[in-house]
């Protein structure tokens, strides 16, 4: 019996991560003018940011019931105990999908240790906890052990994200149409958070470029021994820039162990090429 962490693909692992920590991902859907694709397996995050520059219409969804019943089943029949980290229940329904399933699945298999959280997190925000959980798992921590440090990193991590366009926020709910057209004009780029599991906007900048120097003076001001964490990066197709607010990181702060990845179509999809977003811990 070992203990499994199943996750879904909002958590914007890099593949060779999950495979490392033999993590359990199920994708999230997302539509490209209403076909239907797996966030990471069916279509890659290049060809899916190509396709909302060329006009794409991008709508996501939540993990059928189905799947979490055929994860949860397998190991339930062969005697794991499995930890399900769920995408912030403030941006997707899989967290309550998930309880759901659970519930159903317990009846059948009254021993099965069937233990959920909600992140409340977001892409790699929620891959760290997740990253975290798993190298404990392959450690050969406890369940309770791994539970109690999961809680604390999920209460603990910030995110702090720019966009390129406010118009992919502007469809997804995010900002009013006067804002989106207003902000373009005037060249704004928002820095926005993670607070309660729900995106929010934290900041109004002028410029990319300042956008990104904030970026860096919150860290500062949140973060807590940067040079001894792993400190989490991804970006909506724009590796560049990416890699610049990494050698930024480094000189500020001495930051050596980062993850650095796409924004996955499932918040891309709402937030937009050139999104960039940086992720640590506030407390350690």
């Amino acid at each position: 019996m070992s203990i499994k962490i199943i996750t879904d693909s909002g958590c914007d692992l890099p593949k060779s991560l999950l495979e490392m920590l033999d993590i359990d991902v199920m994708p999230l859907l997302v539509y490209l003018d209403d076909v239907e694709h797996k966030d990471g397996e069916t279509i890659t995050h290049k060809a899916f940011f190509d396709a909302m520059r060329a006009g794409a219409k991008t709508r996501t969804a939540q993990i059928p019931t189905v799947v979490f019943e055929e994860h949860f089943r397998r190991y339930a029949e062969i005697g794991d105990d499995v930890l399900y980290i769920a995408f912030s229940s403030g941006l997707s329904g899989t967290y309550q999908t998930a309880e759901l399933v659970r519930n159903d699945i317990i009846e059948e298999y009254p021993n099965f240790k069937l233990h959920i959280i909600d992140s409340k997190c977001a892409s790699i925000g929620f891959g760290l906890v997740v990253y975290y959980a798993a190298q404990m798992a392959k450690s050969g921590e406890s369940l309770e052990n791994i539970i109690e440090k999961t809680m604390f990193n999920k209460d603990h991590m910030e995110h702090i994200f720019t966009v390129d366009d406010l118009e992919y926020l502007y469809r997804g709910g995010r900002v009013s149409r006067g804002a989106a057209v207003v902000g373009s004009m005037l060249n704004i780029k928002p820095i926005l958070d993670v607070e309660d599991g729900k995106l929010v906007p934290l900041q109004k900048i002028r410029s990319r470029k300042k956008a990104i120097k904030r970026m860096i003076e919150i860290m500062d001001e949140r973060g807590v021994n940067l040079d001894q964490q792993t400190i989490g990066i991804n970006h909506g197709d724009d590796l560049e820039t990416a890699e610049l607010l990494q050698s930024m990181i480094v000189e500020k702060f001495g930051s050596s162990d980062f993850i650095l990845n796409y924004v996955g179509c499932a918040i891309g999809a709402h937030s937009g090429p050139g999104t960039l977003s940086v992720f640590f811990l506030n407390s350690l």
